[in-house]
This record gives C-alpha cells, structure tokens and sequence, in this order.
C-alpha cells in the first residue's frame, strides 16, 4: 500500500501500462553524429573568414597616400570623427529619435580633438627632426582661419592629384600642412603611431578609441570591409578577430538597414536601435500575448517530437 493523493491506495501495478523498448544511448549517439556531419557541412559552405585585425602600420604600408589625405582631412575639420558630435565632441547634434537628440543627452564623455589628438601630439615627438618641429612652430603660431584654410587646400589638392599622390599634388598655398602630413604617414609605417595614440589614453595603454577613428577616418578600412561585403548596402558577416563564433546574430540587426526607411534615413542608428528595443520587448512578452502564445499548439509542431505509442 502507498499514499496517494492524500489517502491510502493501491500501488499501481507497472505492467499494466503500455510500454516500448528505448534506447537512449543509441538516440543520443545518432542525434551526435547528424549534428556534428550538419555543423562541419554548414562550416564548409557558409563559412565567414577571420581576418586579423588591420594595424595603422599596415595602413600605411599598403595605402600611404590614404595615411596623408586623412592627417589632411584631420587637420581641416572634414573627418567623420571631426564632425561627428557627442561623445567625442560637439561638432554636430548627432542622432535623432523625433524630437529627442539621444546623441547629446550624455554630452561629450570621450572628448576628440582630431586635429590635436589624432595628428598633432603624436607629431611633436618627432624632436629631432627640424623641418617638422619648424612645420608645427608655423603651424601654432597661425590664426585657425589660416590653419583651416591651408589644410583644405591641401586636402582638396590631394583629392585631385593623380591616385591621391603626395609627391603628384599641385603647386598652392598649403603652410605646414604637408610636412605635418606626411610626418604622421612615417610614425603610421614605422609603427610608432599606434602606440602614440593608445598610450596616451589610459594607464595600460589599452584604449584603441583613437587609433579605431583615425583608421575609419580614411578609406582604407571602408574598402577593405567592402571587399568582404560588409558595407552598409552588403549582407556580409565576418567572425570577430580571434573569437568564435563572431557575431551571426547581427543579420536581424542590420536587416533593417537594407529596407526602407531605414536605408535612407540619416538617424539610421538610432531608429534600428529603437526598434530592436521594441522587437526584444515584444519577444519577452509572448507569454503573455493571446494567440502569440498559444500559437505553438496550434502548429502541432510538438507532435513531430513526442510521437504517440506504436
């Protein structure tokens, strides 16, 4: 005899229940072995690939007048980091969300001077050159409509001589910009600069912010991304450097930026960001939303899997 629901009862007899014979060893070893053929497959023929990450020195060394026009651009006030606003600066309002700038609600917490932070200072430890220490006397001892205007200059000359060349750059008014310039592109190739740009952010060094936008600042990361297919307007998807399995869940993320509106609207960022927030809420309150919720039973996708006695 046995307690049962509160009383005493009769012990169900187990044989008088239908039974079948389960093995589940064998199930687990086959559900392994499809898994593991399926997984290999999948790597075989849709398989990202798992670029090391680019260095400024490389940069330099495969697209040095690229290095050039961008400590240009820099210098003018024309780089996305230049005008880019909250967090590294004030140079434009930022993204929009209807009436709410969200860009600028936490203000400037990671203050970017492009200029000074991503060319100057690490210009100023070359000492031992002359001519570059005479360059960036003339530059500092001019007015800023007179820096702008020589380094737009020269960044528009760069623009127009034959495949960005320095040395093929037309003869103007262009002060010490080209010296300046050019002296980035050789602490960029030696490898110097790197280490000039993240050193000087922290204690440890650790902080890539500055040498991340100055490398996006050119063209060289953009087309190299391109040529993976990972443009905004491309579908492609790369593991992360030295990680596994990178970031696949992103398709849904940058989904949105390949339809309307999304894909012509200046405030791209934010909205997308919007509405996964609104897309995550929706997807945790499922249980609570009737015919969402009870959709499952509906499909009788369950009865593929606990299929009834044979």
């Amino acid at each position: 005899m046995s307690v049962r629901n509160g009383g005493w009862g009769p012990t169900p007899d187990p044989h008088a229940f239908p039974t079948r014979r389960y093995d589940l060893v064998r199930e687990f070893v086959v559900a392994l072995v499809v898994m593991t053929v399926l997984s290999v497959v999948a790597a075989l023929v849709f398989s990202s690939p798992d670029e090391p990450a680019i260095s400024l020195q490389q940069w330099a060394r495969q697209a040095p007048a690229d290095v050039v026009a961008t400590a240009a651009g820099e210098l003018a006030g024309t780089t996305t980091t230049g005008g880019y606003g909250p967090p590294y600066n004030a140079g434009s309002e930022g993204q929009v969300l209807g009436p709410l700038s969200l860009q600028k609600l936490p203000g400037v917490t990671e203050p970017v001077d492009a200029a000074k932070d991503l060319v100057l200072d690490p210009v100023r430890t070359a000492t031992g050159d002359a001519a570059v220490t005479a360059a960036l006397g003339a530059w500092d001892g001019a007015t800023p409509d007179r820096q702008q205007a020589w380094a737009s200059a020269y960044s528009d000359a760069l623009g127009q001589a034959p495949e960005g060349d320095p040395a093929k750059v037309a003869t103007g008014d262009y002060g010490p910009v080209p010296v300046i310039a050019a002296e980035e592109e050789k602490l960029a190739e030696s490898g110097a600069l790197e280490g000039l740009l993240t050193s000087r952010t922290s204690f440890f060094g650790v902080d890539s912010t500055r040498a991340l936008l100055l490398l996006a600042d050119g063209t060289y990361l953009e087309d190299a991304a391109r040529a993976q297919n990972l443009g905004g307007d491309q579908w492609g998807i790369m593991n992360e450097t030295g990680n596994y399995p990178g970031q696949p869940w992103l398709w849904l993320y940058s989904f949105w930026y390949q339809v309307p509106p999304f894909a012509t609207s200046e405030n791209a960022d934010v909205q997308v960001w919007a509405l996964m927030i609104l897309l995550s809420i929706g997807f945790v309150c499922i249980p609570w939303i009737p015919g969402l919720r009870t959709l499952p039973r509906h499909l009788g996708v369950h009865r593929l899997v606990w299929r009834g006695q044979r």
